[in-house]
């Protein structure tokens, strides 16, 4: 231990004496570490950490599994059945998203909410911090109502009093009673302000086996069951299902997937190759530092002959270069800590909304035992090779030369890390340079629509049982004339369904004139969309034949719909589908097809993960049968075009809908371009992050370049002298220094496109529209890089021109 702290405080000393160099070495760590430990913490909060319940290795998901949807979302008798048969779990709850009208507190408010079975949070381990959980028996059709309550509705709309239970809330209209308080939400949530029981919703619809309205089921195994056991007891149930209900159930199966996996969803791949990336920054860093002591250590060769000589051993220096080096990088990993915790507000703030578990991300004991390990694994990495070169001078002439000590071998490790710095460098660059133009070629797609001045929105009104399907179309036609008369507003529609690049609403259909599919599971499906007249114009689809929707098309008139290119081609191939009818089964209509659209990307641009689902098809909203309308009015959609900027625009929609229903909530605005944008927003953060990344491995690469032109310099000063005392001009020795660095850098530029070619690979289902192994990119950023190396030599270089030959001699 006495040793030990000698060494310490001797290495101190000797990194005192040399500010300039402690404090290059010991920010160029920072950076690496900095950006390492940002990451690691953005990896160890999404993929790392289990999730926040007790076992919860424990907790699946489970989906219904079709042969084109291998997790899709369940029915809710379906739900029921395996609640009763399932013998493989020890809780199985289900639930759906379903937001609120808050009325009767002040000015109508939407809230975010879900429906929940009774088992929900006591399967996941959560408590209240006030009141109890819902029962089973208030999970029926027919209870009382109910709610729970998060804690930050607690706090905003009741100051956290205690009093709040037994209170009522009225949600849509009806009064629930506040039975919990809950704290923020569970973590495979969004945020949500209230949950209220699944099994009270009486929709007729809810309760169509065939239909599945977004309900997902999540199940605890039992201790001794497997999720393999789990899953062959559940594709028995199954069976058993589609022998009694064939129409809904046959060729439907049942996936379970752990519950982290579910959370996590492809994000994971996508951290791995970022993390991966700025592994290389650090390498980076580390080859500079290295190649820094070793400029050092030249200087310090009399000394380490001298302590050779004295008596002490080869693993005696060695210790002591790597006490300096250990200090070096744990300087630079303080600094690094501080860089990391501006770094990860910084990502936290550019995430897309997609992101899963981005609330767990912080920096955690787990995040500063990775820092402290990369800290004490670097020193020693950049530590090591310098501390050998160190001991391999020859001991009496070192001590002859007054501790000059240069040697060839030491310059070719030098050379050799800067080749190294820009092999990684390249590839990085490569990366960034093939998403850059994936994500350009993303941006040139054609959406199908106009965003350019589309605002939408959410509407929503509150509907009793007593209120009827016509006077929900007579509400719905006034708002759109209350909308269509504010200034600024071009054209306006109502849309049911899903907003493009927003969700997924589908229906199973068949054509006229084909056999009817035995099962529901064997009916093609489309996309639809809820529309009146006004919507082509407000989204600006192209109509590629036929016509659009007019006034007419309502609920007395004879049913009509379009469809999209891709419908068209598809399902009347070689044929005229004007005319031609499709059955849509579910919501018993069988409408003429009157016009083909233009195909909207629905799924967002450049998304290929449904190819089978692609085929879209317009139905007038008025058209729909009256049983859909309390649906329809607990939230919609709407596209507005106007001339002014989009946002300018909600205030005055606001005053509109107070105009014809005072308990109507506008919520949800968002212009269109802004929805375009988000269906890339994670390709568009790999892009930024990676692009970060590349940005300092070339920043250090440079500086690394730099530091060894200008130490060789040093070196080569009386040769130099000596060319130019025997006539070599400054253009002679320009070319020789530049010569030096062109030959590291295109070595490394060489090592660097191998290597590319190679890794890039793992980065090809990232990319859209271009190759991994694209040449122009290749090319491209391998000529860049060069040009960067060679202006980093021309610095040196310029040093070197200047040389005046005599004071060159006269110092040597």
């Amino acid at each position: 231990m006495n040793t030990f702290l000698q060494d310490v405080k001797y290495a101190l000393r000797m990194l005192a004496k040399s500010p300039g160099f402690t404090a290059t070495a010991i920010l160029t760590l920072a950076l690496g570490i900095g950006a390492n430990t940002a990451l690691f913490s953005v990896v160890n909060g999404v993929l790392l950490n289990p999730l926040p319940f007790p076992q919860p290795e424990q907790l699946v998901a489970v989906y219904a599994k079709t042969a084109t949807v291998p997790e899709g979302s369940i029915t809710y008798p379906n739900f029921l059945d395996w609640h009763r048969d399932a013998r493989s779990f020890s809780s199985f709850a289900a639930f759906r998203s379903e937001n609120f009208n808050l009325t009767g507190a002040g000015t109508p408010e939407r809230l975010h909410g879900h429906q929940i079975s009774a088992e929900f949070f006591t399967m996941l381990g959560i408590k209240p911090i006030l009141g109890r959980d819902i029962r089973p028996e208030e999970d029926q059709a027919g209870a009382n109502p109910v709610v729970l309550i998060s804690d930050g509705l607690w706090k905003r709309k009741y100051g956290s009093s205690p009093d709040v239970l037994g209170k009522s809330l009225a949600l849509n209209g009806k009064p629930h009673t506040i039975v919990g308080v809950f704290i923020g939400h569970a973590p495979i949530f969004s945020p949500t302000d209230v949950y209220v029981p699944i099994g009270q919703w009486t929709d007729p619809t809810f309760r169509d086996r065939r239909i599945s309205m977004g309900t997902n089921g999540i199940g605890r195994l039992r201790p001794d069951v497997s999720i393999q056991q789990a899953g062959a007891d559940m594709d028995s149930i199954a069976q058993n299902l589609a022998a009694a209900y064939p129409d809904a159930d046959k060729g439907m199966g049942i996936e379970l997937v752990p519950l982290k996996k579910d959370t996590v969803g492809d994000v994971q791949g996508i951290l791995l190759v970022l993390l991966g990336a700025v592994g290389f920054v650090l390498l980076i860093a580390c080859a500079n530092v290295a190649n820094l002591l070793l400029a050092r250590s030249t200087g310090r060769a009399r000394e380490f002959a001298i302590r050779s000589a004295l008596g002490a051993s080869a693993a005696r220096v060695i210790r002591q270069l790597l006490t300096e080096s250990v200090l070096l990088a744990l300087g630079g990993a303080a600094i690094g800590l501080v860089l990391a915790k501006w770094g990860t507000q910084a990502m936290i703030a550019a995430m897309p909304d997609t992101l899963p578990r981005a609330e767990e991300i912080s920096i955690d004991p787990r995040v500063l035992w990775f820092t402290l390990g990369v800290a004490v694994l670097t020193g020693i990495v950049f530590g090591l090779v310098p501390a050998l070169k160190a001991l391999q001078t020859d001991l009496h002439d070192t001590l002859k030369e007054s501790g000059r000590g240069s040697s060839g071998t030491r310059h070719r490790t030098q050379r050799t890390f800067v080749a190294f710095e820009m092999a990684m460098a390249l590839v990085l660059l490569i990366g960034a340079g093939l998403m850059l133009r994936s994500l350009g070629a993303l941006w040139s797609i054609n959406p199908g629509f106009n965003p350019h001045n589309v605002l939408a929105f959410s509407l929503s009104l509150t509907s009793t049982d007593a209120t009827t399907a016509d006077q929900l179309r007579a509400k719905y036609h006034a708002s759109i004339d209350q909308i269509a008369a504010i200034p600024g507003v071009e054209s306006v529609s109502m849309l049911g369904g899903s907003l493009p690049m927003t969700g997924d609403s589908e229906l199973p259909f068949w054509v006229e004139g084909q056999p009817k599919p035995a099962t529901q599971q064997e009916m093609p499906s489309a996309l639809f969309y809820l529309v009146t007249p006004g919507y082509q114009s407000a989204m600006g689809i192209p109509l590629e034949r036929g016509r659009f929707f007019t006034a007419q098309a309502d609920q007395h008139a004879p049913t009509v719909a379009l469809i999209d290119a891709t419908f068209a081609r598809k399902y009347f191939p070689n044929q005229d589908p004007i005319g031609k009818h499709v059955n849509l089964s579910l919501i018993d209509l069988q409408p003429e097809i009157i016009g083909v659209m233009g195909h909207v990307e629905h799924w967002g641009l450049g998304n290929t993960a449904h190819q089978d689902l692609q085929a879209q098809i317009y139905l007038p909203v008025w058209q729909v049968p009256d049983r859909f309308w309390p649906l329809l009015a607990n939230g919609s959609d709407y596209v507005v075009r106007t001339s002014v900027a989009p946002m300018a625009s909600v205030n005055a929609i606001r005053a509109a809908a107070e105009k014809f229903d005072p308990t109507a909530v506008i919520y949800g605005p968002r212009p269109m371009e802004e929805v375009v944008a988000n269906s890339i927003a994670t390709k568009r953060f790999s892009m930024i992050l990676l692009g970060v990344f590349a940005g300092l491995a070339l920043l250090l690469s440079a500086v690394g370049i730099y530091g060894v032109v200008s130490y060789l310099v040093g070196q080569r000063l009386r040769e130099i002298g000596l060319r130019m005392a025997l006539g070599a001009q400054r253009n002679d020795v320009l070319r020789l220094v530049l010569g030096e660095g062109a030959k590291m850098a295109l070595i490394g530029v060489g090592f660097g496109l191998a290597g590319a070619l190679v890794l890039t690979r793992f980065i090809r289902q990232m990319l859209y529209g271009v190759s991994a192994t694209d040449p122009i990119t290749f090319i491209g950023v391998a000529t860049v890089l060069t040009f960067v190396a060679l202006a980093a030599c021309y610095f040196p270089a310029r040093r070197a021109m200047r040389v005046d030959p005599i004071v060159a001699l006269r110092y040597e």
